[in-house]
């Protein structure tokens, strides 16, 4: 037993010491395409975990079109706040770092580009159309960005450097916020900030070579090797304090996302998540509808969670969800309570509107597409149209139980009737029979019901014979 605690002792130690002689390195993490959700959970944990190992650098490989204001923010904070430098690398060539990227760069450490990429047009997507409006679109009243508030010269020139202004009071504070922001980001690092300020309002957009001359960025680097050779011996400031940067040689780990980021990724695109609604929904209604069928309960229910943690980190509009909801209340209202398509109609009508105005982000990657709401539409409409044309037929369809189902139904005397009164057969019953009218009605003639009295049928001669009744 000694022997074995001690054997246990030993590999302990041999895989401690064996840990404490690794290089923590730096760590490299990929952005690319739209920055959201699954982007900020994969580069704020990737960061966590370089804190946490004390690994020397952090380098963020970017290529990205823009993405969610709020996830960019809460990324700007996660760098800001790190202990460990952070280079953002636009890289390889043909990369961009535009919109939601520009921001990122400019409150990185270090900011680099490689040879034929791009940093700019970080206009607030909101404001998209900008930069192509027309003259007539701007307002005389509205700071230009440089302390002064422009005079109405200054308006009618567009300040005089071709910069579109805002339409209304709501652009301007969107703008005016982008602006500010991205300049104490720029004066925090050192870097220039009336640049940054016009690619904001002008959606101004420049190379590499060009962002390197006029201090948007700190250096260029052809690969990565040449990044970690160009900063070594810089000095960066962090969160914990100023640091030179040791970088030539050093060992880099790649950090891929891993399956919980695959699946924020994709629950987290809005079509997705709108679709995920929709079977959460009507799951839960045909569970409802037919109790103990559990699978589309199961189902719906799952459904309904991921979409519902889905919206929660999407920006999305509670007006429209609202307007979603009621319509789906409605349309099913129509397949429990049939309206005649008048429930249906409109609930389609507020799910479209709703579906319309549930994700308003302006960026394209997280836009509801338009085809699948087209789509859903059509396939709610069909449904609709068919419970209508359902309710419709049963409305004129006879009765099929009861008395009433007996009303216009052919019967056979039994035997011949005395003073009006006899015995006929009919759904394979002899029943007690009343002729209405004048006539004479003997055994094998054919009659036909009026209406039911109790246990006693009114019935009326047809002229029919027996051969006639087969």
């Amino acid at each position: 037993m000694k022997r074995l605690l001690a054997m246990v002792l030993l590999v302990t130690l041999a895989l401690t010491a064996g840990r404490a002689d690794e290089a923590p390195g730096g760590y490299v993490l990929d952005i690319r395409g739209a920055i959201g959700p699954a982007t900020l959970d994969y580069v704020s944990r990737g960061i966590d975990r370089a804190a946490e190992r004390d690994a020397e650098l952090i380098v963020l490989r970017m290529n990205t079109p823009g993405g969610l204001d709020s996830s960019m923010r809460d990324i700007i904070e996660a760098i800001v706040e790190s202990p460990v430098p952070v280079v953002t690398y636009v890289s390889p060539s043909g990369s961009r770092a535009t919109s939601a990227g520009t921001y990122i760069m400019y409150a990185s450490h270090v900011a680099a580009m490689a040879p034929g990429t791009t940093i700019g047009a970080a206009t607030p997507v909101q404001m998209g159309g900008m930069p192509g409006g027309d003259e007539e679109e701007t307002t005389e009243d509205t700071d230009n960005g440089n302390g002064d508030n422009g005079d109405e010269d200054a308006a009618d020139e567009d300040n005089g450097n071709g910069a579109p202004q805002p339409a209304n009071a709501m652009e301007r504070k969107m703008i005016n916020d982008a602006v500010s922001y991205i300049r104490s980001l720029a004066e925090m690092r050192d870097r220039n900030a009336d640049w940054a300020e016009k690619a904001v309002r002008e959606a101004a957009s420049i190379g590499s070579s060009e962002a390197l001359e006029l201090n948007v960025i700190d250096l260029m680097a052809d690969d990565m090797d040449d990044l970690l050779a160009q900063i070594d011996g810089r000095e960066v400031r962090t969160s914990a304090g100023d640091i030179t940067l040791e970088t030539d040689g050093l060992a880099l780990e790649f950090i891929e996302p891993d399956w919980r980021n695959e699946l924020l990724s994709v629950i987290t695109n809005p079509n997705v998540a709108y679709i995920l609604m929709l079977v959460g929904i009507y799951g839960l209604i045909f569970e409802l509808a037919n109790p103990g069928a559990v699978v589309p309960g199961v189902l719906g229910s799952i459904s309904l969670l991921l979409a519902l943690f889905a919206f929660q980190a999407l920006p999305i509009n509670y007006a429209g969800l609202g307007l979603m909801l009621l319509g789906a209340a409605f349309m099913v209202g129509e397949a429990f309570m049939p309206s005649f398509g008048i429930l249906g109609i409109g609930g389609l009508a507020a799910f479209v509107l709703g579906s319309l105005l549930l994700v308003d982000t302006g960026v394209e990657a997280y836009e509801l597409s338009l085809a699948v709401v087209i789509g859903v539409s059509a396939v709610s409409f069909v449904v609709i149209f068919g419970i209508a044309t359902m309710a419709v037929r049963s409305h004129r369809r006879r009765v099929a139980s009861g008395a009433e189902q007996m009303v216009e139904e052919a019967a056979e005397a039994a035997a011949d009737f005395r003073d009006g009164r006899g015995k006929v057969r009919l759904l394979g019953e002899v029943w007690n029979a009343v002729l209405e009218g004048e006539g004479e009605v003997r055994k094998g003639d054919t009659v036909r019901v009026s209406r039911v009295d109790g246990l006693t049928v009114h019935v009326r001669p047809t002229g029919a014979n027996r051969q006639e009744l087969q």
